[in-house]
């Protein structure tokens, strides 16, 4: 039986807080000031150093916008520099819009797809309310991301550029949305009333057309071919004529990426056994995601190593803790906010994420790393919110403490792992259930 505050409780509670000095300060301080400017520690800020020993990027940064491609950004991100490199140009973009056109196509037909396979469940159940609360959104993957390549190419971002869509996808997320849980009902409908899984699936068929049409419209109609060309920093010009996207990607993507595998430190599960999470997918019968759990320490020998040798990083982590977005500053402390209540914050990594308080839910680039005595003790990081008012041109700086406590993963090639770590490779993946945070998908953007 539930217990219920009483009135004796509330008049303590009021005569301890009007007796406490600091909280009235405090109360002061906050409802007249934004919390993150009141509680970040000047102290930290005053330490922290943007140089580099290693530094990678010479580039500028790219800009999700109002969407959560971030995971796609990220990856594109890390192709630049080779396509860059062997086209001999200054700047370059692969298509985002492009790959996240065949993200929304890809992922509405697996969603419907699962909708059939669980078509003899009842509504209510976990599993089904899970897919439906958010059967469309902009979040993913390493592994999504490397689905969509494998299956649809790439192309530079003059052959489809962007458009408001895709710049901002709100909106039509929301009309997607809509229709995918009609579709849903629909085929639940017809298996209800004793129909085939046949006719679901022509009846899907049906709608996966309508969803075409409807991100022909948003987005645009994605290109089967186009013209390349292009004039070098040299002034000399180059033509490879008609490309298809697998093509494309084929030439100007020089990175192994089939042979990258993703490592996660989740503290509440064993290292070295492998990891699935039930339902995360968007390209159907594509290779699904599979996570290699490590320890944190050997996550950032990788990185490090990788950084070392000239090797941009893909990483997940979760980006707004502790994170001052304009100065572009991460550190486990930046904001003093026990000081501030008086109050302790007490959980570790585990429990936080066992009890909702933390989770992937962005994925950038590792572009460089400082190293004193051969230990990482600031790591910088390339994000995709642009470069007006986001860290140093759009690159932030990252204290070794912040990644402890926050990142969750990255993509490595094979060649980097222990043959510990090769033969976790090897174990049958436990698959944890769909809601699990490590299902979480990297997404966030910030307009704040």
């Amino acid at each position: 039986m539930n217990i219920e505050i009483t009135a004796n409780q509330i008049k303590k509670y009021r005569e301890q807080f009007e007796n406490d000095g600091k909280s009235k300060i405090s109360q002061n301080a906050v409802t007249n000031v934004p919390l993150p400017k009141l509680t970040l520690n000047r102290n930290l800020v005053q330490e922290m150093d943007s140089s580099f020993s290693i530094k990678l990027d010479k580039w500028s940064v790219t800009n999700q916008k109002s969407s959560g491609r971030c995971w796609l950004f990220a990856t594109l991100n890390l192709f630049r520099p080779g396509a860059m490199e062997k086209m001999n140009i200054k700047d370059f973009e692969f298509s985002q819009a492009h790959i996240h056109f065949w993200d929304k196509f890809e992922r509405s037909n697996h969603l419907l797809e699962s909708i059939i396979e669980t078509s003899d469940r009842k509504i209510d159940d976990r599993t089904i309310g899970f897919l439906l609360g958010d059967p469309i959104g902009d979040g993913g993957q390493w592994n999504m991301a490397t689905n969509l390549i494998r299956k649809h190419g790439l192309v530079p971002k003059s052959a489809y550029p962007e458009s408001q869509s895709s710049s901002s996808t709100r909106w039509m997320n929301s009309i997607l949305k809509d229709i995918l849980r009609t579709s849903a009902s629909e085929i639940r409908k017809i298996i209800d009333n004793g129909g085939t899984i046949e006719e679901a699936r022509e009846h899907k068929e049906k709608r996966i057309g309508d969803i075409w049409k409807i991100l022909c419209i948003h987005l645009g109609t994605p290109p089967e071919s186009f013209d390349w060309q292009w004039r070098d920093t040299d002034d000399k010009f180059h033509s490879k004529g008609t490309m298809t996207p697998l093509e494309f990607a084929s030439e100007f993507v020089d990175i192994d990426w089939e042979n990258y595998v993703c490592l996660v430190h989740d503290p509440r599960n064993k290292t070295m056994k492998t990891y699935t999470v039930d339902y995360l997918q968007n390209v159907s019968r594509g290779p699904p995601v599979i996570y290699l759990n490590i320890d944190i320490e050997s996550m950032k020998k990788i990185t490090q190593k990788l950084l070392e040798d000239g090797m941009p990083v893909w990483m997940g982590c979760d980006v707004g803790k502790q994170m001052e977005r304009e100065k572009g500053l991460w550190d486990a402390n930046l904001f003093e906010y026990e000081e501030l209540y008086g109050i302790e914050f007490g959980m570790d990594k585990a429990n936080r994420l066992q009890h909702g308080q933390t989770m992937m839910t962005h994925a950038m680039l590792f572009t460089g790393v400082d190293v004193v005595e051969g230990e990482a003790r600031r790591w910088r990081v390339e994000n995709s919110w642009g470069s007006d008012k986001s860290g140093e041109k759009g690159f932030f700086t990252m204290n070794d403490n912040w990644f402890d406590e926050y990142m969750f993963e990255i993509a490595a090639p094979k060649s980097y792992l222990t043959e510990e770590m090769l033969s976790g490779l090897n174990t049958t993946p436990e698959v944890l259930p769909a809601w699990d945070p490590m299902g979480s998908l990297a997404k966030e953007f910030l307009n704040r």
